[in-house]
């Protein structure tokens, strides 16, 4: 065994472990990736795990922007127009829950654009885009409480830790900029902890990459960005401390000639110091110019958070980052939804409607498709007299861009809103039809874990054809 000339302040593990910005951990990302890779026979260990990959077919979109509104956005007040809900307001209603009345809208609805889209007085930002959105107005889910259903709308699955939508996107299509994390999440929420973007089985390299944090249900998110720089050294001297890193492991590797897995912490080292390098330029906002800050409503107090936050994920999406998610949460009203829902909106409707706008403006639309939705719906009756319950039987989503058919409607509810009734859309079957989006296949995207292909949609879903253009 080779003895060093001279003691070792620390062991190797222990340094892998300690250095800064997540070096150490990010190449053992690369190592277990590579080690997957051979374990489940996938193609071409040796090719980094993040290189752009060739879809099963055409693709319409290349990258997914999902705004995620966390607790269940009311479909009946801002997107499903229910004028019997209306006109039935106080009598009895579906859910059969004890002391629960029908509670029509306090909102007036209009219809917009030349598609006709009947929109909340809420969103009169968003309804000037009309014609360019594309709703799901049947979806349904299996379990009408938070956990389980936001896990299976982000992972196909209510039950089981699963990788998430972006992972798998990550893992089909790799990513198109090597220097920034193929999978983004802003702002994600904090009661649900990683699982949403999580990669399960999948190599570790193909989770989702956190910036910021929601500071609770009922908040609506923070401001908070990752600094991914060590405050005590600067980049120079961070180049020097992996520098001296990489030199131990090149001499590791020179001892036992051709290694893969020396190989990936090698690679995995340099990804994660480009990364630390490139990803704070694209997160840095003071190059915008006014005008594009105050389209997004940013320095403005109730749009200035989620503003900046939709605007870095049009910046990621410019820069080549494949999936990148924004949170919002708050939206679970059981009472005072009337001025709760307004708040909600006054600060999400601004700065949704400058995203879809300033994507066309860089024409990055027609090939990103942003979706818009949470977990579930509410019901069209409250046990309270401002306030709507969960559900799971029929709620509204919409797409734009990337491919999904603009000005277009999809499915219908009951005239309360309440099931699902005409095209029913089960959260497998959007999963299918955003991987096709996308160029893929859901049926042949698998990775093979215990014995058995896995896939995002399970052994269900089905392409929703009508909703592509």
């Amino acid at each position: 065994m080779h003895t060093p000339p001279f003691p070792l302040p620390v062991s190797r593990r222990s340094a892998l472990q300690s250095l800064t910005a997540g070096f150490g951990w990010l190449a053992f990302q690369g190592l277990s990736t590579q080690l997957a890779a051979k374990q489940s026979n996938q193609p071409n260990p040796s090719k980094h795990p993040l290189a752009p990959k060739a879809p099963h077919f055409p693709a319409r979109a290349k990258r997914v922007i999902f705004l995620a509104m966390q607790g269940a956005p009311s479909h009946q007040d801002l997107f499903d127009y229910k004028p019997k809900l209306n006109a039935d307001h106080g009598k009895t209603g579906p859910s059969k829950s004890s002391g629960s009345k029908l509670f029509g809208s306090p909102f007036q609805f209009a219809q917009h654009g030349n598609s006709g889209h009947w929109i909340s007085e809420l969103f009169p930002n968003l309804a000037q885009q009309s014609d360019r959105l594309c709703f799901l107005h049947s979806l349904h889910t299996d379990i009408p409480n938070h956990p389980q259903a936001f896990n299976q709308l982000h992972t196909g699955s209510s039950q089981f830790i699963r990788p998430s939508l972006g992972a798998w996107s990550l893992y089909g299509l790799g990513s198109e900029n090597e220097n920034l994390p193929g999978f983004i999440t802003i702002a994600p929420p904090v009661q649900f902890g990683a699982q949403s973007y999580g990669n399960a089985f999948l190599p570790a390299i193909y989770q989702g990459t956190r910036i910021g944090a929601q500071k609770s249900e009922d908040s609506a998110s923070s401001n908070a960005i990752a600094n991914l720089r060590n405050s005590i050294l600067s980049p120079a001297a961070q180049r020097q401390q992996l520098d001296l890193v990489q030199s131990m492991n090149h001499e590791l590797l020179a001892q036992k000639s051709s290694n893969q897995e020396v190989e990936g912490v090698i690679q995995s080292y340099e990804l994660a110091f480009k990364m630390q390098t490139e990803l704070p330029n694209v997160l840095d906002l003071s190059k915008e110019s006014p005008a594009t800050l105050n389209l997004y409503g940013i320095n403005q107090p109730a749009t200035n958070t989620f503003g900046r936050q939709c605007l870095i994920a049009r910046r990621l999406a410019s820069a080549g980052v494949r999936y990148i998610e924004v949170c919002h949460s708050g939206w679970d009203q059981h009472q005072n939804l009337t001025e709760k829902l307004r708040q909600n909106c006054r600060a999400t409707d601004q700065p949704i409607a400058a995203l879809l706008h300033d994507l066309h403006a860089h024409g990055l639309l027609d090939d990103t498709l942003v979706i818009w939705g949470g977990e579930f719906g509410r019901t069209p009756d409250g046990r309270r007299p401002d306030g709507r319950d969960h559900n799971a039987k029929g709620f509204t989503m919409w797409m734009a861009g990337g491919g999904a058919k603009p000005g277009f409607s999809y499915g219908s509810t009951d005239d309360y809103g309440y099931k699902a009734i005409e095209n029913p859309v089960h959260i497998h079957d959007l999963h299918a039809t955003i991987l096709a989006l996308l160029g893929l296949d859901h049926e042949k995207l698998t990775f093979r874990y215990a014995g058995r292909d896995f896939r995002l949609t399970d052994v269900q879903g089905k392409v929703i054809h009508p909703l592509l253009t």
